[in-house]
């Protein structure tokens, strides 16, 4: 570890627990800051974060905000965690996709370019933990019609054998990378939306999601247009560890994206074996040093078959930066919590620690993302999803217990 790392702005020795405790305060403070009528907002208000779009109510921010919230222990946070999603609620599109933002300064919706799908799965899962921690009570009730309609989108677009979501590329949270057909990160939230609204064909899902993402150690079922996606990555694929990032007709994934593979381990997606076997790799990988995480355990260089010309687009996601290989604080919050809900106490409450000082660079920053490599500070500061996630983590270590799904039956 950096001396730097390990001392304080003073430049004397760290007391771990007690920065693991101003980092909770900030956290909470920043929420609250960063709290509107309409929701919380992506970023801390700015002329920069106007310009960009950060001050609008984004499905997917304001969805793990909205569990932060409600973990935090603030009343302030646990009783506004509902108004994102509310506000998402009211511009639900016909067809029943949850927007991917909502600009409520000009009272508009966005749903992207092909469809984000994403911000409809985050928004119901956070429908039903909200309404599960009674925060407030009857929520699901309540949004039953949106909820139906929600899902009924959603259903439209599974596949009718493997039963898995399918998609087009730069259409998730990665939204500016090629990950199309059947993506791992997608169906490790559709998994756990299934289960969550008690859904039919749940264990088809995690059979078929297990198959064709690892189909180096699963068992495809006996559906031929499977076994053809798999026999791709089976005769090309180099890492074998990890679930591929996605699996389309004759072409995959397999930078390692950090996202999915956690949410595969922690929404309950990935068998108990694969979830040991995914947590292994990444450690190997060192996606977690200096800082929790990198979004990619191998960028996506150019040249590549994979790369896009999208992808230099600003200079953004080149190799090591943005969701190609950048740090991803909010992405870290899903890590300690994974490492703290598979039995891993040390390590979690060391990869807390590091969490965040992550979250403290740049005077408490709360940075959107770092350089893979320089470590650079990039993106918008005041991010919220930052500070929620590590309420979040937080809680996780708190109670050695993984808050997404307590109370769930087996399959």
């Amino acid at each position: 570890m950096p001396e730097s790392a390990a001392r304080g702005r003073t430049g004397a020795a760290e007391d771990p627990q007690a920065l693991i405790e101003e980092c909770r305060e900030r956290s909470i403070e920043l929420l609250r800051r960063n709290a509107s009528p309409a929701g919380v907002l992506a970023a801390s208000a700015g002329s920069r974060a106007e310009r960009r779009g950060y001050t609008a109510i984004f499905g997917r921010d304001a969805a793990i905000c909205a569990i932060g919230m409600v973990l935090s222990g603030d009343a302030a946070l646990r009783g506004a965690a509902v108004d994102g999603l509310a506000t998402l609620a009211r511009h639900q599109a016909p067809n029943g996709q949850i927007p991917k933002f909502v600009d409520v300064h000009r009272r508009e919706a966005d749903f992207w370019y092909l469809g984000c799908i994403d911000a409809t799965l985050w928004w119901l899962i956070a429908i039903a933990f909200l309404d599960r921690a009674r925060a407030p009570a009857g929520l699901r009730r309540h949004y039953r019609r949106e909820t139906e309609r929600a899902l009924g989108w959603l259903a439209a677009q599974e596949h009718q054998r493997l039963f898995l979501l399918q998609q087009n590329e730069a259409s998730d949270w990665a939204d500016i990378m090629p990950r199309s057909g059947f993506v791992l990160y997608s169906n490790a939230l559709w998994y756990h939306v299934k289960r969550l609204y008690a859904l039919e064909r749940a264990a088809a899902t995690r059979a078929s999601f297990n198959g064709l993402f690892h189909p180096f150690s699963a068992n495809l079922a006996e559906y031929r247009r499977a076994h053809l996606l798999a026999d791709y990555a089976l005769r090309r694929a180099h890492r074998r560890d990890l679930f591929l990032s996605f699996v389309n007709f004759s072409f995959f994934g397999e930078e390692g994206d950090v996202f999915g593979n956690l949410l595969a381990v922690l929404l309950g997606a990935a068998a108990p074996a694969a979830a040991a076997r995914t947590l292994r790799a990444l450690k190997r990988a060192h996606v977690h040093e200096p800082y929790p995480v990198r979004a990619v355990v191998r960028p996506i260089p150019r040249g590549s078959f994979l790369w896009r010309a999208y992808m230099a687009r600003h200079r953004q996601n080149l190799a090591w930066q943005y969701h190609n290989g950048g740090i991803w604080p909010m992405v870290g919050g899903f890590w300690v919590t994974a490492l703290a809900a598979a039995g891993e106490p040390r390590l979690a409450r060391a990869q807390l620690l590091a969490l965040a000082r992550a979250c403290r660079l740049g005077g408490w920053r709360f940075t959107e993302w770092l350089h893979g490599r320089t470590l650079a500070a990039r993106g918008m500061p005041g991010q919220s999803w930052n500070a929620a996630a590590f309420l979040v983590a937080a809680h996780a270590v708190a109670t050695n217990a993984n808050p997404f799904i307590g109370g769930l039956p087996e399959l």
